[in-house]
Formats: structure tokens, C-alpha cells, sequence
């Protein structure tokens, strides 16, 4: 398997500009903990979950002079930035680390191990992000590959799993599911995710079964309730990115 095949395609991305409480806002939203910062389509840095939660509250006790002493001008200053940032561009981690969409898998497992980091944006040859991998991608990737050890074609997976989202998208009852969640290994779909109701993840299990060279499906997805608190009534078996 390679970055292509397991990658997150419609990335959730920010600009330089970007208010915090926005980010904030849109990690919320997304159920994501991260995200990249884009200019011109390219990543300029990534603003993560810890980098907010590091932003100053009105009224909240200020670490003692004399604790200062321990730490350079530099470092509190850099702290300062963080707790006081109100844009990406303030806040965000500039070192960018991203792979290339024929990037095998087992590679970004070392840099992930290796950088200390939850995720990783795919870009194509002009460094334009076309996807992201997180933990989860690959730990949903790790499930099907140890499900069906059989031998079998990557690129007749990557000709499947296409051939199934572009249906998804065709429908009107469907929700487009994160693209992350949609594995497909030696000729198996693997579904993740949550879903409105059993008629819908029902469907979403047949349209797969429906494509063309698709040897069978392996249904990991959970239902939710719609309400006004969004409760959920299951959760998939693999947490979201």
C-alpha cells in the first residue's frame, strides 16, 4: 500500500490569516485534530489541538517571576506568541514534514514514529496537498490488510476504491463519507465511519459490493442518532484523524 491508497482526499485546510477562534471552530466541527496551513496550495504549516489549547485566558494566573529565570528570552517569547496568537500564521509549526502520494506505507509509519507526529500531509510533485494521513488512516489500513492476507493488485484496489467513492457522491441519500475511511485491499472494501441509519449504511455496503472486481465488504461503520444534542448511539471501531 502507498499514501494513494489510504490518504484522506478532501483535506480540511486553513490560510495564514485564519482567526484562531476559526480554527478552533472548524477542528470542532470536523472531528479532526489538526490542520494544515495552505498559501498559494502549498503547506506553510500545520496548527494542531495542542497549539490552541496553549492560547491565554482572560483572567487566568501567570506563571511567577521568578520561574522566568529558568528559561531564555527566546523560549519566552516563543511562549508568548502562543498564548497570545490570534491568527495561523502566529501559532502554526512552520516545519512542515509531507510524504508524496507513492510513498509506501510502512514509510510513513517511521516518520510518524520517528518525528513524534499524529499526521502527515501527501503532496504531488509541484508540493500542492492533495491528501493527509493521520494515525487512524493507517490504523484502519493495518485492520484490512491483516483481515485478508491474500494476494492482490494496488492499483486494481485504487481503480475500486474510486470507482466507489465517484458512485457514493452520485447519490442522493448518501453521505459522502471521509475518504480516509474507505480502504480497499486485494479486491476488499473496508467501510468505516458513522452513519444516519441502518438503511443508509446498508446501501453504502451495497454500492461497494457493486463495483466491479469487489470480492467482498467488511462493515466497520456505527449508526448515530440525528438529534438536537447529536448523540451518538455507536462510534466507528477506529477513532477519526
Amino acid at each position: 500500500m502507498i499514501a494513494a491508497d489510504i490518504m484522506t482526499k478532501n483535506v480540511v485546510t486553513v490560510t495564514p490569516d485564519t482567526t484562531v477562534v476559526e480554527i478552533a471552530r472548524i477542528l470542532l466541527e470536523k472531528r479532526i485534530s489538526a490542520v494544515p496551513v495552505i498559501e498559494n496550495g502549498r503547506p506553510v504549516g500545520i496548527v494542531s489541538e495542542g497549539d490552541l489549547l496553549r492560547q491565554a485566558e482572560p483572567g487566568a494566573p501567570r506563571q511567577p517571576k521568578w520561574m522566568e529565570l529558568f528559561f531564555s528570552a527566546d523560549t519566552l517569547a516563543a511562549e508568548y506568541i502562543h498564548s497570545h496568537a490570534r491568527t495561523a500564521s502566529q501559532i502554526m509549526t512552520r516545519e512542515v514534514i509531507s510524504v508524496m502520494e507513492d510513498t509506501a506505507v510502512s514509510d510513513i509509519v517511521d516518520l510518524l514514529e520517528g518525528k513524534r507526529i499524529k499526521r502527515v500531509p501527501v503532496v504531488d510533485i509541484g508540493g500542492h496537498v492533495v491528501g493527509i494521513v493521520s494515525r487512524s488512516n493507517l490504523l484502519h489500513a493495518l485492520v484490512a490488510r491483516a483481515q485478508k492476507p491474500a494476494r492482490g493488485d494496488g492499483d486494481e484496489d485504487s481503480r475500486i476504491r474510486n470507482a466507489y467513492l465517484a458512485e457514493i457522491r452520485a447519490q442522493a441519500w448518501a453521505e459522502l463519507p471521509d475518504e480516509g475511511n474507505v480502504i480497499v485491499d486485494k479486491g476488499v472494501v473496508h467501510l468505516w465511519g458513522a452513519v444516519r441509519s441502518p438503511e443508509v449504511r446498508k446501501a453504502m455496503t451495497v454500492a461497494a459490493m457493486n463495483i466491479p472486481g469487489v470480492k467482498s465488504v467488511e462493515d466497520h461503520m456505527g449508526e448515530r442518532l440525528v438529534s438536537d444534542a447529536m448523540t451518538w448511539s455507536s462510534w466507528p471501531a477506529a477513532p477519526p484523524g
